[in-house]
């Protein structure tokens, strides 16, 4: 019988973190405050949202949260409006 590893949750919020560092200081904020906010008490359906939002492209994420183009995915934007409304 062979042990299965234990979820490390510290391990994967790490790494979360780090796919949400995007060289964009304004993009790194958006995605940190929704971590800090809204992923401790996220369903997994969420944070599976979140991680196809972190899958797009830098350039489209801006245009979408500067509201200079409308994301064509319902879950992606209204993900994107619920991290634009979290508090700094």
């Amino acid at each position: 019988m062979t042990d299965l590893p234990i979820a490390d949750p510290a391990a994967d919020l790490r790494r979360l973190r780090w796919r949400c560092r995007r060289g964009m200081r304004e993009l790194d904020q958006l995605f940190e405050r929704w971590l800090a906010h809204a992923y401790p008490t996220a369903t997994d359906a969420e944070r599976g949202v979140f991680l196809r939002l972190l899958d797009c492209e830098d350039d489209r994420l801006w245009r979408w949260f500067m509201g200079y183009e409308a994301c064509p995915d319902a879950e992606l934007s209204d993900l994107i409006a619920r991290i634009r409304a979290l508090p700094a």
